[in-house]
């Protein structure tokens, strides 16, 4: 008898939800191919090209023949220069042997957490969190405890409440600052405090996400986990060229992670031989001209960022009914759509939850977000939006939200 398709995959991977932001992306692809006039602040990409250095660092290696195999962490100097880059920037003490390069931050993520979850470990994460840390420890086997944060605290967990989520079993502390779906950050002094509740466990490591270090606005300062002595041997930090260098389709992340005499990162060394292997060998010197040469660019570009936070952050928060956390970082806003429940739209859709909001939204005003269930811990009360987008698409798309909420109407 031949095998339904549900018999066919594990059990792993049919218990693995798609991606959200990545299905609405290609939902707002789908639309516009179709010739509709929709706006996107679904994706999480910066709408830059990547600097020309780094991509003539690519073309050149390409050219000159580098199409073989290379070290599965990353070439020498590819892995010096993010080492040395985060010694200066980051004052997080490593050498070479400390990190490795992957296919994507993502991957590093994953790795990371594969490297350190056994099946039964807990792995705290505040919440909201981005979409993809909860199935990543699931497939390791581990248990995600929440650390739920409100709007009213920004979205960042106290001390106190991390230290009340650590057990015995306590293996991962994850943190993403600043954050994505939140767009808000973990000031220094917070982040003192949370090491030194980690460094009274016995077990628990940090996983420091902070693929969006360079993206932060006003005179906030970003203070890294893994540059403080009482944390440092138990500090991942994940980081990659994304975001920062506008390089999302490239798939470069890397991990540092310089305690327990590199054993971390050798595991994931390991991992990563028998999965991926290496990154693309002839990308392995945009890395090193992503680390060394593009200063200027990606001062100009987290300008325009800061630019656009300030003006969706105004159009936002002139919103009916709705209410929204200034951006520090990254490039979102996670407005409070809540007080919208219970009103039906003009062609007669109830709005009863944030995915309702959200899918009302994009098929009545042509404005596309990303529902707030999307997101680990939310409770459904929120929508993302993201302002890697032109200043003119931001104010027309919160043009029309602001028009569409006006005509809401109470009831359903």
């Amino acid at each position: 008898m031949n095998a339904t398709s549900i018999d066919a995959v594990s059990t792993r991977a049919a218990a693995i939800k798609p991606s959200a932001t990545l299905a609405l992306t290609a939902r707002v692809r789908e639309l516009r191919a179709d010739g509709q006039d929709v706006i996107g602040f679904g994706a999480g990409e910066p709408d830059f090209t990547t600097p020309q250095v780094i991509c003539d660092a690519a073309v050149e290696a390409l050219q000159g023949g580098m199409t073989h195999y290379v070290p599965v962490p990353g070439t020498l100097d590819a892995r010096s220069a993010i080492a040395i880059r985060l010694q200066e920037r980051n004052g997080i003490e490593c050498t070479v042997d400390d990190v490795i390069i992957s296919n994507g931050g993502k991957f590093s993520c994953y790795l990371a957490i594969q490297a350190l979850v056994d099946p039964g470990d807990e792995v705290v994460l505040p919440t909201p969190a981005w979409l993809s840390y909860k199935p990543m420890v699931e497939l390791a086997g581990g248990t995600v405890v929440e650390v739920p944060a409100g709007p009213d605290q920004d979205f960042l967990a106290s001390a106190d409440a991390i230290a009340a989520a650590l057990s015995p079993r306590t293996k991962l502390v994850i943190i993403n600052s600043p954050s994505n779906p939140c767009g808000t950050m973990y000031a220094p002094d917070q982040v003192r405090a949370i090491a030194d509740v980690i460094a009274t466990h016995d077990r628990a490591w940090i996983m420091s996400d902070e693929i969006y270090d360079q993206l932060i606005y006003g005179d906030r300062e970003h203070l890294s986990f893994g540059s403080l002595e009482q944390v440092k041997d138990r500090t991942i930090t994940i980081n990659g060229l994304s975001k920062t260098w506008a390089a999302t389709g490239w798939r470069i992340g890397w991990a540092c992670a310089p305690g327990q005499e590199g054993a971390v990162i050798k595991a994931m060394s390991r991992l990563q031989s028998q999965s991926s292997s290496s990154i693309t060998g002839f990308l392995n010197p945009a890395v090193v001209a992503a680390c060394t040469r593009t200063d200027d660019d990606v001062a100009a570009m987290r300008s325009t960022f800061e630019q656009r936070s300030a003006l969706m952050y105004e159009l936002v928060s002139a919103w009916p009914r709705v209410t929204c956390p200034s951006p520090a970082g990254a490039f979102y806003v996670f407005p409070d759509v809540s007080g919208t429940f219970g009103t039906t739209s003009q062609d007669g859709r109830p709005i009863d939850s944030a995915t309702a909001f959200a899918a009302a939204l994009l098929e009545e005003a042509s404005v596309a977000v990303v529902p707030g269930e999307a997101f680990l811990g939310c409770g459904g009360n929120h929508v993302r939006l993201s302002f890697a987008t032109d200043e003119a698409s931001i104010t027309e798309g919160c043009g029309r939200v602001h028009r569409w909420l006006e005509q809401l109407s109470i009831g359903v």
